[in-house]
């Protein structure tokens, strides 16, 4: 049996539940403080003069928050990582796509360092994501 706590899979736990808390963090303020309507016409003006439809806006506001809040959720509990990852790598293409679209030039401070942590998650080998829902799950499954 392998050594549930050593670098790797502390650098992994730690890496993951930081990016789940901040990603989680973000979608609760979206769904539940700000409201997704509020989202919507923060960024609706700026979008619709680029000529990006209002459905579309709508729908983009609507996964990225959501997802945010299910996909960080998953992650700090190590559920389902890699689709968690897939779709919060998605979120990040949206979202960087929206901003540049809004102001080409914008301070991306706060999307690099979810981008990196989420590349690192993704190419991590599994074996050292020892301590997370999906590791105890193969593991019972496997006894």
């Amino acid at each position: 049996m392998h050594e549930l706590i050593n670098n790797e899979s502390m650098a992994v736990f730690i890496g993951r539940c930081f990016l789940g808390l901040l990603f989680f963090l973000q979608g609760a303020d979206a769904v539940f403080g700000i409201g997704v309507r509020n989202v919507v016409q923060a960024i609706e003006g700026p979008l619709v003069s680029k000529r990006i439809p209002r459905a579309l806006i709508i729908l983009g506001a609507y996964y990225t928050s959501y997802i945010e809040l299910v996909g960080g959720a998953l992650l700090i509990a190590g559920l389902f990582k890699s689709y968690a990852l897939y779709l919060l790598g998605l979120d990040l293409l949206l979202a960087s796509l929206a901003f540049s679209l809004i102001k080409p030039m914008w301070d991306m401070q706060f999307v690099f360092p979810r981008l990196i942590l989420l590349l690192f998650l993704l190419l991590a080998p599994p074996a050292w994501d020892l301590l997370s829902l999906d590791h105890l799950l193969s593991t019972l499954k496997n006894n």
